[in-house]
């Protein structure tokens, strides 16, 4: 079992957060907190992408389950622009570019 305690300043006020975790093996403090972090570091990362890229906060689609799926279909088609190696663009200029150019998106459909 682990516990990760997080104290965050905002607006002026200090807010604790804690999470539990379930361990399949006995760590020490300093790997527990380095593999917490790496986690939540790639979260954020690809949280950064699909907001930079797609505009994901931005997006105001909540009926039903269109959400989950509006997100599921970021996130797959995030991975195929980042798998095709064929423009040396961002994620954001490959989606133009498959908007404009019908066998860069058959390339990357086709990956």
């Amino acid at each position: 079992m682990g516990v990760a305690i997080r104290e965050t300043l905002r607006e002026g006020k200090i807010t604790n957060q804690v999470r539990y975790y379930i361990l399949s093996r006995k760590w020490t403090a300093k790997t527990f907190g380095e593999t917490v972090r790496g986690h939540w570091g790639i979260e954020n990362q690809l949280h950064w992408q699909l907001d930079v890229s797609y505009q994901e906060d931005k997006c105001r689609v909540r009926r039903g389950h269109a959400e989950a799926n509006f997100a599921i279909i970021r996130r797959l088609t995030l991975n195929m622009l980042k798998a095709n190696k064929t423009a040396k663009v961002g994620i954001k200029n490959k989606r133009l570019k498959a908007a404009w150019d019908l066998k860069f998106c058959e390339s990357i459909l086709t990956g």
